[in-house]
Order: structure tokens, then sequence, then C-alpha cells
């Protein structure tokens, strides 16, 4: 019964040499390297010095009987994994259970039949590997984790730092823009009261929209930058929302006469109330009939229209524009996308805006084409 073995070394532990002799006889025939001890503190002396895949230890032993060298084994960082079998003449349950109890893994009744030896020997040994190569393999994934974990890390952190540096250029952006643009419309307003040619008007026309269109981007910028860093925490108090949907209405008018066909208000009921940050809602509503007019063109009709569906109110502001592309409905909440929501240039930060500040009220925001052409705009709330 020849096998080919790595050598796997056993420690014999039993009081009596004739014993040592017939274990080490069959095992050193099947390739296993032996080492002996002729008592428990021999046994525990060389252990110290050289790792066993295996101990035999005989029970009865003077001195130091088997259950306390076990015990001791155990107890040693440097051992408690080495695979214990108990050899014993005693095939009482007491002893049985008391072994177990220690720490053994096994025990083998005298006299020694050499199948069953060999057989549990070879159980015992694999089992060791076994629990040796999984611990390795769990070593070696708690490295990797640790690695893909500090890797993590660093790519969490390097987002925070692009996402704090893009936050730092809408802020300094907007900011900077300011005073040059407050100048640009004190000059404009002054030039409009002096006598102009018509094609000076339309210079100066050109130069307030132009004007007014980095103003535009400029508050936009500053309101995300604000919403990014939670520096325009929201109250949320109950309003009328016919108040806050004429107010925009009016603002969007009153900024963009000439640049639309029509636009009104459809409420089915004015008693409608909303708990929400005012000053937001009505920025966003303003914004999306900013776009709806740029996008839309000079014969655009925009309704802007509020309704309570089961436990949410619904916003809408609606088009009859050109719609949105296809391309553009993968990017609508981006910031600073390469085009608009149509086919022309344009910045994309409205939306962006408009999705924080949802955000900020447990809401969301709907985009979507109609079937009778133009576009739609919800802001659903949470009521």
């Amino acid at each position: 019964m020849s096998r080919e073995t790595k050598n796997h070394k056993i420690l014999i532990v039993d009081d009596i040499p004739k014993n040592i002799q017939i274990l080490g006889n069959i095992l050193s025939k099947e390739n296993y390297q032996i080492a002996y001890a002729q008592s428990g503190k021999q046994a525990l002396s060389i252990v110290e010095h050289q790792k066993f895949d295996l101990i035999l230890l005989d029970i009865m032993m003077p001195e130091m009987d088997g259950f306390e060298v076990c015990k001791t084994l155990k107890k040693n960082k440097k051992t408690r994994d080495i695979p214990v079998i108990f050899l014993t003449a005693k095939a009482d349950m007491n002893s049985i259970v008391k072994g177990f109890a220690v720490g053994g893994q096994d025990y083998i009744t005298k006299p020694f039949n050499t199948s069953e030896l060999l057989a549990r020997t070879e159980t015992h040994i694999q089992l060791h590997e076994q629990r040796i190569a999984l611990a390795e393999m769990n070593e070696k994934l708690e490295e990797k984790v640790k690695e893909r974990t500090l890797q993590l890390e660093k790519a969490y952190e390097r987002l925070n730092q692009l996402e704090k540096a893009k936050t730092d250029f809408l802020d300094i952006i907007s900011h900077e823009l300011r005073t040059p643009l407050n100048g640009i419309a004190g000059l404009t307003t002054l030039l409009n009261l002096t006598e102009l040619s018509n094609e000076q008007k339309e210079y100066i026309q050109y130069l307030e929209d132009v004007a007014t269109r980095l103003t535009r981007f400029s508050e936009t910028a500053l309101l995300i930058t604000d919403l990014k860093t939670n520096r325009n925490a929201p109250d949320f108090l109950p309003t009328q929302v016919k108040y806050f949907m004429e107010s925009a209405l009016q603002h969007f008018e009153k900024n963009n006469r000439g640049r639309f066909k029509s636009a009104h208000l459809k409420l089915g009921d004015n008693d409608l109330l909303l708990a929400a940050n005012t000053t937001l809602v009505k920025k966003s509503l303003e914004m999306l009939l900013d776009n709806a007019c740029k996008y839309g063109g000079q014969e655009v009709n925009i309704v802007l229209s509020a309704s309570a569906i089961e436990n949410h109110l619904v916003l809408s502001c609606e088009d009859d524009g050109p719609g949105i592309n296809e391309e553009a409905q993968k990017r609508l909440f981006e910031l600073f996308s390469t085009g608009d929501i149509l086919h022309q240039k344009g910045t994309g930060l409205s939306l962006a805006a408009i999705k924080l500040i949802m955000d900020y009220h447990n809401g969301k925001i709907e985009v979507k084409n109609l079937k009778t052409g133009g576009a739609q705009v919800l802001l659903i709330f949470n009521r």
C-alpha cells in the first residue's frame, strides 16, 4: 500500500516503546516522517522546535496524561492547529467525550488496526492541509480586499477633490461675472437713453441679450454651488401653489417679451398648497420657462400647470416646440454637457440645478416628449 506523500511529519507520544515501534513501522512504510516522545513534557519540548502535520497522543501516561498535553497544545498559538488523534486502550464514552472536549480530533483504540490507523491518519492530515490552504487563501483575499479598499478610498478622495474643484470653479465664475455684467447692464441702459441709429439699437439689443444670458448663467452656477455645498438648506413652509407659479410666470414674461408666442397658467384648484422652499421652487419654474422659450423659438406656446395626484403634487411646464432629441435625453442633468436639449450649443446647467432642487425636496423631475409635439417637464413633490 505504498503511497506518494509530501513527507508529512507525525509525532508519536507514548510512554511504552513497543507502541511507538509498532506505530512507527506502520507509518514509515507509507513514507511518513516519524518523531517520537515518551512523555508529555518531552512532546511539548519537541513541538516548540519542529512543525508537525499530526500528533498521535497516548492518553494514559505518567506525570502528564494525554488530556493535559492536548490542553497545553491548544493553548499555544504555535501548535493549536495541529490535529491530535488520541491513542487509548479505553473505548469508554467518558474518555472519548473528554478527548474531544480538550481539543482532540479523533481517537484510535489499542491494539492498533493498520487499515484504521492509516485511514484516520490520512484523513486528518488532508483536513489539516486544507485548513492551512483555506487560511492562506483567506489571508490573500483579505490582502486583496485591503488593497482594493485602499484603491477605492483613493479614487473616492480623488472624486471628492474633482467635485470640490468643479464646485469652486462654478463659485469663482459666478462671482467674477457679476461685477462686469452689472457694468454692462448699466452702460446699455445709459446708451438706450441716447439717440441711436437702428443699427446701433440692434447692437445694443444684442449686447443686452448676451449680458442677460451671462447673468442667468452666473446665477444658475451660483445656485448649483450653494445646493451642492448645502449653503442654501431650504426651509419647508406651506405656500399656495398659485402664488409662486403666477410670480414665476410674471418674471418670465417681463424678461422675455417678444421671444415667445404665448404663455399661460392652468390651475384646476386655486387652493393647492405645497410645503417647500418657495424661492427655490419659483426659481425652478423660471428656469423651465426660460428653457422652453430659448429652445422653442418665437412661435412657441408654453403652459404652466399644477395638479394633485394621489400623494403627490405635480408642477408641469410643457411647450409645443421641437422637443428633446434622443442623444440629449441621456445627459439632461449633466453639468457642462457639450450641447443643449435641442441641437444648439449650450451649457445644460438649468436642468442640473433643478434636479438638485428636487433632490433637496425629496422629489423628482421627469422630462419627456409629447406625442402631439413639444416637451414636458414634471416636478413631482411628495405631499
